[in-house]
């Protein structure tokens, strides 16, 4: 969720001409997910950076639902 927020945030400011106060909620919310993604991976005793490129990719490039045929 946190990622996805910081997504679309980035989406909304890349949108329009750059001002400080148009890119704050984009660079809130990846604080958040930055945050979020150092105390999971320090809990779990896995690679911040692996476990960052894996909810990234999860965000950015979901898979295709499978078939329920």
């Amino acid at each position: 969720m946190l990622e996805r927020s910081a997504a679309e945030e980035q989406r909304k400011a890349l949108a329009e001409p750059y001002t400080k106060e148009g890119w704050a909620p984009w660079r809130e919310a990846a604080a958040k997910f930055q945050a979020a993604v150092t105390t999971h991976a320090e809990a779990a005793g896995v690679s911040r950076y692996e476990l960052e490129m894996a909810v990234k990719k999860a965000v950015l490039h979901p898979e295709p639902p499978a078939d329920e045929g």
